[in-house]
């Protein structure tokens, strides 16, 4: 076994409203600005839909991306994704939406008509993994994948780990990555325990949507993200039934400049990817409800 991986910052979630969703942001955070390559984490949610609503009224509408890769988990309910490359694609619970931006792209995420008419919950994080220089502009890339398209790894004691990308023993996730991610899904019943060796040399993050669990030794409960070290494994032990989403990536290196929708390395490719979205570059959506 590998050396523990060491914990190197803990923070609580900030909370806030966007539109009809509770949004917990852990990540950027006052103390931490990003964890190459990782620049954003969202989870919002749950948020419940009373029967009797209309699909058009909720979610995101129509909006560009460029120069990242804005990933989307599932844990309850379903995501209604539709872009300006012609994807139209409804992923539920347990599925994961991992789209390319790129050169830019323009994406709705919606709750499905079914969850919005017949009522239920929603649940999701939203996760922005930064491109490297070279890769910013290529083409524009959409993949979905149901529960059952994910492969898992579970020890004989009630710990169920998605893989999603990267591999854990042996076990290769099915998403296409531009650069080296390891993005694993953990649902842990209480004392239940799990060895993960992780890539060395890359930087990453877990976070704890609820539950207790402890990660080498420090505790960790729900709504809150600890920064990990670059090298060793990790030890997760689950004190009460616990979700955590655990993720490594290859750190880019390079600066990063943000604005709105768009993840660049200069000022002046911000302005760029402004211009393109609305000369209509990034491709025009038009959603049908019927």
């Amino acid at each position: 076994m590998s050396s523990k991986r060491k914990i190197l910052t803990e923070v609580n979630s900030v909370e806030f409203m966007m539109g009809s969703f509770q949004v917990r942001q852990p990540l950027p955070h006052q103390r931490i600005n990003n964890i190459d390559p990782f620049i954003l984490l969202h989870h919002a949610g749950p948020t419940h839909y009373e029967p009797g609503g209309r699909p058009q009224d909720e979610g995101v509408p129509p909006h560009p991306h460029r120069g990242f890769e804005p990933v989307t988990f599932v844990y309850k309910g379903g995501v209604h994704h539709r872009d300006s490359r012609g994807n139209d694609s409804i992923v539920g619970e347990g599925g994961v939406q991992w789209m390319t931006a790129g050169m830019g792209i323009v994406h709705s995420e919606r709750p499905p008509k079914e969850l919005v008419q017949n009522g239920g919950d929603q649940e999701i994080i939203q996760l922005w993994i930064n491109l490297p220089a070279k890769h910013k502009m290529v083409q524009p890339r959409y993949q979905g994948l149901t529960r059952e398209d994910i492969p898992t790894v579970e020890p004989d004691n009630g710990a169920v780990i998605q893989v999603v990308a990267g591999s854990l023993n042996g076990v290769e996730g099915p998403i296409e990555t531009w650069t080296s991610v390891t993005a694993l899904n953990g649902t842990f019943a209480a004392g239940s325990s799990i060895d993960i060796d992780l890539p060395d040399e890359e930087g990453g993050l877990i976070y704890v949507l609820n539950g207790s669990i402890t990660v080498n030794g420090t505790g960790v409960t729900g709504h809150n993200m600890i920064e990990l070290g670059t090298t060793g494994s990790v030890s997760i032990e689950a004190s009460e039934d616990s979700r955590a989403l655990i993720l490594t990536g290859a750190p880019i290196g390079e600066p990063v400049v943000t604005s709105g929708p768009f993840v660049m390395n200069t000022h002046t490719e911000i302005l760029e990817a402004t211009r393109d979205a609305q000369m209509g570059k990034m491709g025009v959506l038009v959603e049908d409800f019927d």
